[in-house]
């Protein structure tokens, strides 16, 4: 394996995910409920999700919370139906390109996920849900949650330098927030925004094509 290493996040990169409440309700098949969309109740679930995305909270304390700041108009196990929907599905192509960076055996693969411990373990088979292999096949999977740390923040991207044993811009990182970017770059990582909206398989091969990790096309 060579010194360098491309690294993933997950949702919005590798996986479509759902990007707001209402979403999240569609997809687990349930309602909007009162004044849930209000820019404070947006404001507080973030708030709640970041705390369980580093591991400070319990899935049960983290739907209880939930539950508690929209006023208990969702039970804490309609919060988890939610939760459980808002993965959607991988991205095609996304496994056909880390194959063919897997094939070289020149670089390492990794994921730099701002997650969770439900959302974790659907890198396979879990709870009869659908699972979502593709992240679980990096040589480095890392996650938030585990970590105690999230991006953008400066000290999660500096663990995963200790933890990979490479830094700058021997890291390749595809994330599709500005400022998660943004924070890579500053530290010196040849970091690349991926629309999630696009076909994210195809920016990102280009990318490795440009940076001469995989043979451009």
């Amino acid at each position: 394996m060579g010194d360098r290493v491309v690294c993933f996040d997950w949702g919005g990169v590798l996986l479509r995910i759902c990007r707001s409440w209402a979403e999240g309700c569609a997809a687990a098949g349930l309602d909007v409920r009162g004044q849930v969309q209000a820019p404070e109740l947006v404001t507080r679930r973030r708030a709640i999700s970041e705390q369980y995305q580093i591991g400070r909270m319990s899935t049960d304390e983290y739907a209880e919370a939930m539950s508690r700041a929209m006023g208990g108009v969702y039970l804490p196990s309609e919060v988890l139906r939610v939760h459980d929907a808002w993965l959607i599905e991988e991205y095609p192509g996304v496994d056909r390109v880390v194959a063919e960076l897997h094939a070289t055996r020149s670089v390492r693969t990794a994921l730099l996920s701002n997650t969770n411990a439900l959302h974790w373990e659907r890198h396979a088979p879990s709870r009869g849900l659908r699972h979502f292999p593709t992240a679980g096949s990096l040589h480095h999977p890392h996650a938030s949650h585990l970590m105690g740390r999230a991006k953008p923040g400066l000290e999660i991207y500096r663990e995963f330098e200790s933890l990979v044993g490479v830094r700058g811009a021997s890291i390749i990182f595809f994330d599709d927030l500005p400022e998660n970017i943004a924070a890579a770059q500053s530290l010196g990582w040849h970091a690349v925004r991926i629309d999630h909206e696009g076909d994210t398989a195809t920016q990102i091969r280009a990318a490795l094509g440009t940076a001469d990790v995989l043979p451009p096309r």
